[in-house]
């Protein structure tokens, strides 16, 4: 206890008296990166942007305080365009401004190129004092594509107003990227050593494409070999107020991502003539019903101790009794009751719905091909993500296809090429089946104790991420993998991921920034 409390007071003395010449050293780390690409004649930002060296030296002036570079490093990342329409971004452009970084740091970096032009992995590795298995910090650089006009701010700007970074990946997860390097990047300043290897890897195809992780464990295991990895994943959510801390979570787990494709078909014919078993007609009304359809609600161990955390940190003690009676439900019926009025009450009710539910998501459709003419078949692309432990894929897939047999709809599980539905199927069980991550570890509870440190007024708690992350090759190999978004966010901008007007608070970086940086701490030799 004596130890822990002594540990306190340094940490915090240190992080008070960071030296200036610390602070300097990390300031020039940037501005060498500005330095070297304005010599070389590059452009910095990404996509069809230009920018001069006055205008990046007045986006980094501002920055007097260590927690300043997050935002500045965050805002240089947003601008940087690596859309990922599916088959991978060009990452190589924001790959070489972070290899910068570590370059004027003195840490040790690759670029490892793909066969996929310009596409590329980055990795760094800061050296540490003993043999200890390393810590991997994973955090990818592609972002899903916006539809600029639904935006309010030019997506890749990396505007600032109403107190939030707005931008393409300011949550997913360039953010995340940011509070981790500035973090490391002010231990480094502080002349700092760690007791094992850190090594981060700024990955690409996290979103889409066949070069992402997976592609690179195959080719460079010997590089990615660790004893336990942080990426994205877990939510930092706030009270009613949007901004006090509720809750600080980690997740240890992935919900399982498969894809269904619906087939509905009927005559093709002249425009002028509509016959009544059209096939848009018909996926249209089967999309509808399946819309309005709930997955029965599970409960594993994971999510219950998330929801019992959260019934303990609301200040709403009318959501609070929810919550704790559908965790005391003594049947499905009561358990589906109490779940929908926990959701009905939840500030964050998409998050809650998505955790206690097989979720099934309409993302592409597509059929016809010229307006004069009916088309024979329609079809719509299914995204659905599986509780692991709870309902199985294969009997979600089997209750869409009863729905929709009255229907004539064709139900297709979507297996990657080669690999049949059967070979499919139990490769799903096995991702379902694969247990929580570990928490019995030193990265774990390094998150556990920079929660305490950062967020004392908080909840903290193990979690389910009802999305998925590139973790898979770590897992394979029994390395346990966590996540988090190290800053507290709101439903509006939950929603706002992969969507319009993707933004995060400035100050929730900030603090977030410090919590990394304590994280980290733990880790000090």
């Amino acid at each position: 206890m004596t130890d822990d409390i002594e540990h306190n007071i340094e940490q915090t003395t240190r992080q008070r008296t960071l030296n200036r010449r610390g602070f300097l050293a990390r300031a020039g780390c940037i501005a060498a990166v500005v330095a070297a690409g304005v010599a070389s004649g590059e452009t910095l930002l990404g996509g069809d942007q230009t920018a001069s060296a006055a205008t990046l030296r007045n986006g980094l002036k501002g920055a007097t305080a260590a927690d300043d570079d997050p935002l500045a490093l965050l805002k240089k990342m947003i601008s940087f365009d690596t859309q990922n329409f599916g088959k991978g971004g060009k990452t190589r452009p924001y790959a070489e401004m972070v290899k910068g970084l570590w370059d004027a740091a003195g840490v040790s970096s690759e670029i490892i190129p793909t066969p996929q032009p310009d596409n590329v992995h980055l990795l760094a590795r800061i050296k540490g004092t003993t043999s200890a298995a390393p810590v991997l910090l994973l955090g990818h650089s592609d972002v899903v594509p916006v539809e600029k006009d639904h935006w309010s701010v030019d997506p890749f700007a990396g505007v600032v107003k109403d107190g939030q970074i707005w931008g393409r990946g300011a949550l997913d997860m360039k953010g995340t990227n940011s509070a981790t390097i500035s973090a490391l990047l002010r231990h480094l300043g502080e002349g700092g050593k760690f007791e094992r290897d850190i090594i981060v890897l700024t990955d690409c195809d996290e979103e889409a494409g066949d070069y992402g992780s997976g592609w690179l464990a195959e080719n460079h295991w010997d590089k990615l070999d660790c004893g336990m990895v942080l990426t994205e994943g877990g939510w930092f959510i706030a009270q009613s107020d949007k901004t006090t801390p509720m809750l600080i979570t980690v997740t240890r787990q992935d919900k399982v991502y498969f894809n269904l494709d619906l087939y509905a078909e009927g005559t093709a014919t002249h425009s002028s003539k509509p016959m009544p078993d059209s096939a848009i007609v018909g996926l249209s009304r089967a999309v509808a019903e399946l819309g309005e359809y709930d997955a029965p609600v599970h409960l594993t161990d994971v999510t219950r101790e998330y929801f019992g955390a959260l019934a303990d940190a609301t200040d709403d003690r009318r959501w609070g009794r929810a919550i704790r009676m559908m965790l005391r439900a003594h049947n499905q019926h009561q358990l589906e009751r109490t779940a929908a009025l926990m959701v009905k009450g939840s500030d964050y009710p998409y998050l809650h719905h998505a955790l206690l539910h097989t979720t099934a998501a309409y993302v592409i459709e597509d059929s016809g091909y010229k307006e004069n003419v009916i088309p024979s078949e329609a079809h719509v692309r299914v995204n659905c993500r599986g509780i692991p432990g709870g309902e199985k894929p294969r009997d979600f897939l089997a209750t869409v296809r009863q729905k929709m047999k009255r229907r004539g709809i064709v139900v297709k599980l979507a297996a990657p090429e080669g690999v049949s539905e059967a070979d499919y199927l139990d490769q799903l069980d096995d991702t379902w089946a694969t247990p929580a991550a570990d928490i019995d570890t030193p990265l774990y509870q390094a998150i556990s104790k920079a929660s305490a440190q950062t967020y004392p007024e908080a909840v903290f708690a193990p979690a389910l991420f009802e999305a998925g992350t590139s973790l898979g090759p770590w897992r394979e190999h029994d390395i346990p993998g966590y996540g988090v978004y190290p800053y507290v966010i709101d439903n509006d901008q939950l929603v706002a991921m992969h969507g319009n007007d993707e933004r995060i608070y400035v100050d929730a970086l900030n603090k977030g920034t410090d919590f990394m940086y304590r994280v980290f701490d733990r880790f000090r030799a």
